[in-house]
């Protein structure tokens, strides 16, 4: 079963040039993350966008959703920044027979402490486990984008309800 794992940017891939939070959004971390974990199985990596979730437009949702449809996998992990992942998650929520898992980090993969490392094995897992659907997957917890909410004050996703 081949994964297809979709980039977008986000704090997951940024890069800080100096104490004055200066940042770019880099290359991809994802494959040399899951290269380092020792991920066997089928995967390809396709970055899509390289920016902040926040700078995300409609326009450009509807390029990741088209992306996502274009995909031959039906198993498909997509980085994105958090703070507007669930709006991603629901522009995706009319795509049938696929299981798509969106995942992203609170500090960057390039940073020694960080949540991008663990999070990338986790949405791998959920998404070769999961039925046709989508999710947010994030601090060892699974959302369905229908029952999920950003808790800034805490710094973590919650359900809804």
């Amino acid at each position: 079963m081949k994964v297809a794992i979709l980039t977008t940017g986000g704090t997951f891939d940024k890069v800080y040039f100096d104490a004055n939070s200066e940042y770019s959004i880099g290359e991809p971390c994802i494959s040399s993350i899951l290269d380092e974990g020792n991920v066997t199985s089928d995967y390809r990596v396709q970055s899509i966008l390289k920016k902040d979730s926040l700078d995300i437009t409609q326009e450009e949702r509807e390029i990741i959703k088209n992306a996502v449809k274009n995909c031959e996998e039906d198993k498909i992990i997509i980085t994105h920044g958090t703070d507007t992942m669930i709006e991603t998650a629901k522009c995706l929520e009319n795509i049938e027979n696929k299981t798509i898992v969106l995942t992203g980090s609170m500090q960057p993969a390039r940073f020694r402490k960080t949540d991008a490392i663990f999070n990338s094995g986790f949405a791998y897992a959920a998404a070769v486990s999961l039925e046709n659907g989508v999710y947010i997957a994030m601090s060892g917890r699974v959302f369905r984008s229908d029952n999920v909410r950003k808790n800034i004050d805490l710094g973590k996703f919650e359900n809804k309800t």
